[in-house]
Parts: structure tokens; C-alpha cells; sequence
């Protein structure tokens, strides 16, 4: 059974008043079949700077891991073990995530999680541990970390024997002038 994340959404009533206008758990919660990770969409926008006037709940749309052109995206991850994981599927896995199949850069992929998204990703790691691999190295990451990352070809892979939740904000960016030098383009 996946994770709830409770929301908390607050704004103002007609009077100006800050008032809380939602509170409970996030509804677009989904278990993604390739991998078993859990993914939580807490809110999306699709424009810079966003328009707030409305009383969408724009967590309720359809979208991909990337943010939308121009927008952001914050959702909360939950990464099971990987020892839990069984014969990931690169090519499924990016499907289901809404990317391409070649958002790794063309490169040969030292994982199976190998992807990558045109944005600015900021990953605040809120339990557990995690490594996260790039092409030729890894970072190691514990409670409380913060990784700020570029647009790079990466997979997170808990090598732990506990959950890993992370809270990742993703703010769609110009493509990066690497994409274009990588191997077999992007």
C-alpha cells in the first residue's frame, strides 16, 4: 500500500483572510509498475511566474516526470530497496515516467534507472539513505541532504534495507549545451 503524504493547501478567502483551504492526503498518489517506486504529485504549474487565482488543484493532472514547459512540479518519492526490485525494464521504466526513450543521452547506461529530465532538480532527501549514480560516479545521500542537479543523466538506487522518501521540486530549464556533446545526442 503506498505512502500518504498529507497536504496542507492554504489561501484566502473572499475577504483577503489567509484560511486553509485543503487538508488531508495528496490524491495523486501512484505505484509505478516498472520499478515499485511510489511517486505523490503535491502540485504543478505550467507557467512563470504562476498564476494562483485559481481553485484547480492542478496536483490532479496527468503528468509525466518532468514539469511542464515553463512550470514546476513538487512530488514526493518513496524508493523501496532495491533488493526489492526484480529485472527493471529501462525502456518501461521511462515510458511510465512519461519520458523518451532516449532521455538517457544516447550513453550506455550503467543502470537500469539511467534518465534524465530537462530541468533544474532540487532533491531534499527527508528519510533514509540513497545513492544516486551519474556516468561515471555517485553521490551517497542520508536524511537531510540536499542535491541540486543540472539537467544529468542519473538513477537513484537505494542500496539501504529501509525505504528512502525524497522531496524533489523540478522547474523546467533551457536544454543544457552538454545534451547536445553527449553521446548519440539526446
Amino acid at each position: 500500500m503506498p505512502r500518504q503524504t498529507r497536504r496542507i493547501i492554504v489561501d484566502h478567502d473572499a475577504n483577503g483572510k489567509a484560511i486553509v483551504t485543503q487538508d488531508g492526503p495528496a490524491p495523486n498518489v501512484k505505484l509505478r509498475q516498472a520499478t515499485g517506486i511510489t511517486s505523490t504529485v503535491l502540485w504543478v504549474t505550467d507557467q512563470s511566474p504562476p498564476d494562483i487565482s485559481s481553485d484547480e488543484d492542478t496536483s490532479l493532472r496527468e503528468v509525466g516526470v518532468s514539469p511542464p514547459a515553463n512550470g514546476n512540479i513538487l512530488r514526493i518519492v518513496d524508493f523501496p530497496p532495491v533488493s526489492e526490485m526484480q529485472g527493471v525494464d529501462n525502456a518501461a521504466m521511462l515510458k511510465e515516467m512519461g519520458l523518451s526513450a532516449d532521455s538517457h543521452g544516447g550513453a550506455a547506461s550503467r543502470s537500469a534507472f539511467m534518465h534524465r529530465t530537462k530541468s533544474i532538480d532540487y532533491a531534499i532527501v527527508l528519510e533514509g539513505e540513497i545513492d544516486m549514480l551519474m556516468d561515471d560516479t555517485e553521490v551517497h545521500l542520508n536524511t537531510g541532504d540536499v542535491l541540486i542537479q543540472k539537467a544529468t543523466n542519473h538513477a537513484w538506487v537505494n542500496n539501504s534495507k529501509a525505504n528512502c522518501r525524497i522531496a524533489f521540486v523540478l522547474i523546467d530549464a533551457v536544454e543544457p549545451p552538454a545534451w547536445k556533446k553527449a553521446p548519440n545526442g539526446h
